[in-house]
């Protein structure tokens, strides 16, 4: 099966939702000082979202930071974005962002630190996901 890398915010949304998911996965470090993780094979990436109201600056800079990576780059295969439904259009468009640029499917999207639901079909998706793509 394949890897997880995050990026999580000082609220901890996507970090609680990691850790309630039970999957090992690489996290990327809020503070721009630390060293940032290479990944050494196909991932899913999961991201928050951090739109104004006009969806600008919607990838956390140190997902773009990591993703600049070439190497990390070359080995990411989807992404899981989340968000806040108040933004209505611009809820979780860092996925749309990320998809676009880097040519991968948005697997999933959820709000904040997500639902039991969520996380059930996050699981079951990620099986499905890396059976089909090895």
């Amino acid at each position: 099966m394949g890897q997880l890398a995050y990026f999580s915010s000082a609220s901890g949304n996507t970090d609680r939702f990691i850790h309630r998911l039970g999957h090992q996965a690489t996290r990327i470090p809020r503070n721009k000082t630390e060293d940032l993780p290479s990944v050494l094979g196909p991932f899913v990436l999961i991201t928050p979202t951090f739109a104004d109201g006009e969806g600008h600056g919607a990838v956390p800079k140190q997902v773009i930071r990591f993703l600049n990576d070439a190497r990390n780059r070359s080995f990411l295969k989807g992404v899981i974005a989340t968000g806040n439904r108040n933004f209505g259009s611009y809820f979780a468009i860092a996925g749309d962002v990320i998809s676009k640029k880097c040519s991968v499917p948005v697997l999933y999207r959820f709000e904040l630190s997500g639902t039991d639901t969520d996380l059930q079909r996050v699981d079951q998706g990620m099986t499905r996901f890396w059976k089909q793509y090895s």
